[in-house]
């Protein structure tokens, strides 16, 4: 398929692009280049392949949400490396503002 400047042109529209001439052949080539692909792609016989959106079998392992209780303060304590007053003690990894 053969792209016009005029097709080339819509499409950088739609995307928001300011491209320069050199850039327009450019891409209008490999535009043309991946149609051509797909052109090739769709001779392929694929009437008994079944659509997939995946490549292997996914499936997702839950495990019921059961409320239950956490460990005491007193033992959290004793595994972390820094604790005050009920809370963890971190490196400060964002900068203040002034």
């Amino acid at each position: 398929m053969k792209f016009d400047e005029s097709v080339i042109h819509h499409v950088c529209q739609l995307a928001r692009l300011e491209l320069s001439v050199q850039e327009k052949q450019e891409f209008t080539r490999q535009l043309e280049d991946i149609i051509r692909y797909v052109e090739k792609i769709n001779q392929l016989d694929t009437h008994n392949v079944q659509p997939a959106d995946h490549i292997v079998p996914l499936s997702n392992v839950f495990r019921d949400d059961i409320a239950k209780e956490s460990l005491p303060v007193a033992e959290v304590e004793k595994i972390a490396p820094q604790f005050e007053k009920s809370h963890f003690v971190v490196p400060r990894i964002i900068e203040e503002i002034e």
